[in-house]
């Protein structure tokens, strides 16, 4: 038998990243226009270079405590504090990124054949990460505005539903849930006896304002995940964590023990000096890109304006059969932009990302107005 017959069914049931397509069709081109990446586009901080290195310097490469060092977690809750004010009974966990929280906290809570609720669209882990845990994604349709729609809600859950999934800043759309949005899904987690979910991975990214978090609204029920990869650069560096009611991130902890061990231990050190450091003038930069990409394909597109992160999320223009189709049009004109199908059950969107230099911009802004007209 050939080992192709011996790969399990649950990891059939996954397609290869659309993005990592569009990656590899990328890799053809000459001098393209990248804006597909979904990572900033400035560096690590010094001040979290200098402590990663003196870490690996000091001999600190071994593993960590599973729930990562009590410096990091002391200045987490700190942060915690201030932002939201006692803790109460609620733990902190460093994880392996924000995808490793995702991941740990749906394996900590679903059952097969539970169903976690996800706004569409969505991030594209939260499908493939449910189903690789024998759980049922629901996607609930938020076209064409991306906004929280209770009753879309109300009418998508189930006996079998155990959990809702709320990102916000939104991948791909930027958009930003408002206070009474999050109020109105932790009043249906509450309900209906819900976890609720809460990625706020992008919650620093934040242009009109202080993201509202899902947090402060039912955090009895509520698993807040928060990383450093968006708002320090550190993508490659895996590095995010959780905080939620004691008996979820204890079986967390306890799935890491077995799973990741911890995260890597000289990128904690450099997360505490990074949770220092002021990232002002990266918002700024985000928040110009924004208004020269809004300003230069509002006319062109329908278009959401973004919150927060760095995406935008336009309608594929008439004339075109799918995004897909728009997507590969786009790559023959040597832009890379990803389809709305990696992110969403419609195939009817793309994905910016203006996490590029303005010059990229301009050249990408102008293909797309050159495509708009098919």
């Amino acid at each position: 038998m050939s080992v192709e017959s011996f790969i399990s069914q649950r990891c059939h049931a996954v397609d290869a990243s659309g993005i990592r397509k569009v990656f590899d069709l990328g890799a053809k081109l000459t001098d393209p226009i990248n804006l597909s990446i979904g990572q900033p586009d400035f560096d690590v901080p010094d001040a979290a270079k200098a402590a990663a290195i003196e870490a690996i310097r000091s001999g600190r490469n071994g593993y960590t405590l599973t729930q990562g060092i009590p410096e990091l977690r002391a200045r987490i809750e700190a942060a915690l504090i201030d932002e939201f004010g006692p803790l109460g009974d609620a733990r902190v966990l460093v994880t392996s990124g924000v995808s490793g929280g995702i991941l740990l906290s749906l394996m900590a809570l679903l059952n097969p054949g539970d169903e976690v609720v996800c706004l569409d669209p969505y991030f594209v882990i939260y499908k493939h990460a449910v189903r690789l845990l024998g759980g049922v994604p629901v996607f609930v349709d938020t076209y064409p505005d991306f906004r929280l729609h209770p009753d879309r809600i109300e009418a998508a859950i189930t006996p079998r539903t155990k959990v809702l999934i709320l990102a916000s800043p939104s991948n791909p759309t930027g958009v930003v849930l408002s206070a009474e949005e999050m109020k109105q899904a932790a009043d249906i987690a509450e309900r209906h006896n819900l976890i609720l979910i809460s990625d706020e991975i992008y919650c620093q990214l934040s242009y009109d304002g202080t993201a509202p978090s899902g947090w402060r609204e039912a955090r009895h029920r509520t698993l807040l995940l928060r990383g450093f990869s968006k708002s320090a650069g550190m993508t490659g560096w895996r590095l995010g964590y959780a905080a939620g009611p004691r008996p979820l991130i204890e079986a967390m902890t306890k799935l890491q023990q077995y799973t990741f061990v911890c995260a890597p231990s000289m990128v904690q050190y450099a997360g505490l000096a990074a949770m220092d450091v002021d990232i002002t003038v990266h918002v700024d930069e985000f928040r110009a890109r924004r208004k020269f990409v809004h300003g230069a394909l509002r006319d062109y597109y329908e278009i959401v304006r973004p919150g927060g992160g760095f995406y935008f999320f336009p309608k594929v223009p008439d004339g075109y059969a799918s995004a897909t189709a728009f997507v590969e049009r786009a790559i023959e004109n040597g832009l890379l932009i990803i389809p709305g199908n990696v992110f969403s059950e419609r195939d009817t969107h793309f994905r910016i990302s203006y996490a590029a230099e303005q010059s990229v911009l301009h050249r990408g802004c102008d293909v797309l107005r050159r495509l708009a007209r098919p």
